[in-house]
């Protein structure tokens, strides 16, 4: 396996590889660069003020979604932090046991639950973030503040997009066919490769 390669090479590498072929070029290295920017920042801050904290990226992110939200219906939750609902009830479980969330049963729906902080999850939040900002800071520190607008507006929109039109388009690459059920990857037993 070819050792890890600089953002340039990849690119270098991805046009030499596609040709001619009628490829739309900035396209293809926005869609990767948003990939790997993630993939780098999360790396980064998981290795830095959350490992200080004993917290994953995952974990993070449902203990801000609930910060700033307040109480909320675990779907929502679920559907804030980018996470099926059944990684949701891990991250949840482990939370709750080290103090940090609380689950309750919705007051009027029996089948809902309800999440919030208690006060240490207020108290870690209320002193992680600002060092998590300083790192957000940190990871953006060749952008000056006007780039840094005009990339979150770019990625904004790119959400947008996504949001508003996704599902339109996916219907029409599977010719009005519901989207097949998401697999874990792994081939059930008996099945080659």
């Amino acid at each position: 396996m070819p050792g890890r390669r600089s953002i340039t090479e990849a690119e270098q590498l991805a046009q030499a590889k596609l040709g001619g072929a009628p490829i739309r070029h900035d396209q293809m290295a926005v869609v990767a660069n948003i990939y790997r920017a993630a993939s780098a920042v999360r790396q980064h801050l998981e290795n830095s003020v959350l490992r200080g904290c004993d917290l994953t990226w995952t974990a993070f992110v449902v203990l801000w979604v609930v910060w700033i939200w307040g109480e909320s219906e675990t779907r929502h939750v679920a559907e804030e932090a980018g996470i099926s609902k059944g990684t949701l009830t891990g991250v949840a479980r482990t939370l709750e046991a080290r103090g940090l969330v609380k689950r309750a049963g919705h007051p009027t729906d029996g089948r809902l639950v309800l999440l919030s902080l208690t006060g240490e999850g207020e108290a870690l939040m209320q002193g992680l973030f600002p060092r998590f900002n300083e790192e957000e800071a940190f990871v953006t520190g060749q952008l000056d503040d006007a780039e840094c607008r005009r990339v979150a507006d770019g990625l904004r929109r790119v959400v947008l997009q996504v949001e508003e039109q996704g599902e339109g388009r996916r219907r029409e690459l599977l010719g009005g066919a519901d989207p097949a059920p998401r697999r874990s990857g792994r081939r059930a037993r008996g099945q080659g490769a």
